[in-house]
């Protein structure tokens, strides 16, 4: 930390911050939203889970979709695993489809089938996590919760040039007690909407544009030229690479088989094509197929902790054949209404 600030502490943070961003908000800030001017648990719950990892431009669509097919947490929980899936396609990140269906069966399950009221109990549910327990508690409830989520860090770590590395849980617990220090005895709405509106756009990660930022005069990193630097940390999640070959069978009636993935890992509960580990495997599982597959152009697909090669190749069938595979045999119809990984979506099309 440069030697002429001062260590933020809770009795001297800038306390002026938080009825400054409330007035922000109420004036500067976004409110059109589709999922904002309402106090509906389900539909802000929908909409904290979609915008994880997520821009909002890409939500929109999906929300409003989404919401089409299953209006209520009732019709989410009643729907099945695939259809959650299959509506979730190209979102990413299926874990949170996942948990969203689990959430909802057991939000349905309740006694009064309704969500929990404050961020404590909403935060013992599946798939809902602090931050996002504090968000729905906060624009439903109206309760005074510290939201802190990855641009709220970014926030708050610049404002305060919070020098604790966030991949210490220590220096996280003590950023979360900075961010309940910071709230403003009224206007909880506005200020949790409101350092979500300055995260996602003004306190970018890259070239923040200070000079518009209405805590610009409060904010430590401003004042130290070291935006940029904050927030910090210093433990990086190491990439790796894997590589697998995919099998495109086709049967004679223009089917195309498909297995599930397993219920844990990558693309879990989604369809794909039989994947093998390696070219011999996939080699011996088309040994008695007339002719050599059809090589296809590879694949190469960014997921959060890894690359993936994919290695697609695309056989047919005879009336004299059988699957060598087991799996489901599905009409190019009738493909979009499976949960199916993009780039497979991409391949098929």
């Amino acid at each position: 930390m440069p030697e002429t600030l001062k260590p933020m502490t809770t009795t001297n943070l800038p306390l002026d911050f938080g009825p400054l961003l409330v007035a922000w908000q109420r004036k500067h800030g976004r409110h059109e939203l589709p999922w904002q001017n309402t106090q509906d648990p389900y539909r802000v719950w929908l909409s904290e889970i979609m915008l994880q990892q997520t821009q909002v431009t890409t939500v929109l669509a999906y929300y409003q979709r989404f919401l089409q097919r299953f209006p209520t947490v009732a019709d989410l929980a009643a729907a099945s695993l695939d259809e959650v899936l299959a509506m979730w396609q190209g979102l990413g990140y299926y874990s949170r489809a996942r948990n969203l269906h689990r959430c909802a069966v057991v939000v349905a399950a309740r006694a009064d089938g309704a969500f929990p009221r404050t961020a404590a109990e909403l935060a013992e549910l599946p798939g809902i996590g602090r931050s996002t327990a504090a968000a729905i508690a906060a624009f439903c409830f109206g309760e005074r919760v510290a939201i802190l989520d990855g641009n709220v860090k970014r926030v708050l770590s610049r404002l305060l040039a919070f020098d604790g590395d966030l991949a210490s849980s220590a220096q996280e617990k003590l950023l979360w007690r900075h961010a309940e220090a910071l709230l403003p005895t009224e206007g909880i709405t506005a200020y949790t909407q409101g350092l979500m509106d300055l995260g996602s756009s003004i306190c970018s990660t890259r070239s923040p544009q200070c000079l518009l930022c209405p805590a610009s005069e409060l904010c430590a990193a401003r004042a130290a030229g070291e935006a940029e630097r904050y927030p910090v940390r210093t433990r990086k999640l190491k990439r790796g690479r894997r590589e697998n070959w995919w099998l495109w069978l086709e049967n004679p009636a223009g089917e195309v088989l498909l297995q599930q993935r397993p219920e844990t890992g990558v693309w879990a509960g989604l369809w794909t094509l039989p994947l093998f580990d390696d070219e011999a495997a996939l080699k011996q599982a088309t040994r008695d197929l007339e002719g050599e597959p059809e090589v296809l152009p590879r694949i190469e697909h960014a997921l959060t902790h890894f690359d993936w090669v994919l290695h697609p190749r695309r056989a047919m069938l005879t009336n004299g054949h059988a699957a060598m595979a087991e799996g489901q045999w599905v009409a190019r119809e009738r493909l979009a209404s499976y949960a199916l990984p993009a780039p497979l979506k991409k391949l098929l099309a």
